[in-house]
C-alpha cells in the first residue's frame, strides 16, 4: 500500500530523504538522479525502501499512501468491503508508530533521558550538597526508579509487540481486500494512491 513514484519523488526532493538520497547516488555513482533512475535504483535495492520506511516511522509519517475509498455509489457488497477497507486504513495508520522496533523508539529515549537526570541529581544530592550521610538512601532511591523504568520498558516493548501484530494482520487483511475490489473493476489502485504528504508540501 504504498505509492512507490511517491517515494522516489520525495527521496529526490524531500530534505528528510537526504540520507537515504545520497546512498542512492553512492550506488548510481553520481549525483544527478531522476525519479526513473530513482525508481530503478530501488527496484534493484530493496533495502532503499526499508530505509525510506524507517525515516517515515520514526518521524511519525505513514508509509500508507492510499486514501479513504468512496463509498456513496457502490453497490451494497463492494460498499460493504469499501467501509471495511477505510475502517482498517484509519487503525493501521494509527498504530503504526508500533512497527518500529522498541530498540529505536521514543519511547526509550525518554526512559534513558529520565534515568540520567536521575542520576545527574542523586549525584548532585550527595556531592554538592554535602549529603553523604543520606547516600543510602538517595543511591536506594535512584535503583528503586531503575527497577520502575525497567518495568515500565518491558510494559512498553509488551505494547509494541502486540501493536505490531495487530498492525500486520489488519495490513494484510485491508491489502486483500483493496486487490478484491481492484479485480472486481469498482477501483483502480493508482486513483486512489495518495500523490504527496501534505506535512511536505
Amino acid at each position: 500500500m504504498i505509492n512507490i513514484k511517491r517515494v522516489a519523488r520525495e527521496i529526490k526532493d524531500v530534505g528528510l530523504y537526504d540520507l537515504i538520497l545520497q546512498d542512492v547516488q553512492k550506488i548510481a555513482g553520481k549525483k544527478k538522479l531522476s525519479t526513473e533512475e530513482i525508481l530503478k535504483i530501488m527496484d534493484e535495492n530493496p533495502q532503499i525502501l526499508d530505509e525510506y520506511k524507517q525515516v517515515n516511522t520514526e518521524y511519525n509519517l505513514s508509509n500508507i499512501h492510499i486514501e479513504n475509498i468512496k463509498t456513496k455509489e457502490l453497490e451494497n457488497r463492494h460498499h460493504k468491503k469499501a467501509e471495511k477497507i477505510n475502517k482498517n486504513l484509519e487503525k493501521i495508520k494509527e498504530i503504526e508508530k508500533y512497527t518500529l522496533e522498541f530498540e529505536h523508539s521514543s519511547v526509550l529515549v525518554i526512559i534513558f533521558s529520565i534515568e540520567f537526570f536521575v542520576l545527574f541529581s542523586v549525584q548532585y544530592f550527595i556531592v554538592l550538597l554535602d549529603l553523604k550521610e543520606w547516600q543510602l538512601w538517595i543511591y536506594s532511591l535512584f535503583a528503586s526508579s531503575i527497577a520502575i523504568a525497567w518495568i515500565y520498558a518491558k510494559k512498553q516493548q509488551k505494547i509494541y509487540k502486540e501493536n505490531a501484530k495487530k498492525f500486520y494482520k489488519l495490513y494484510d487483511e485491508t491489502k486483500k481486500l483493496i486487490d478484491e475490489l481492484e479485480n472486481e473493476k469498482v477501483i483502480c489502485r493508482e486513483d486512489i494512491y495518495q500523490d504527496a504528504n501534505e506535512e511536505h508540501i
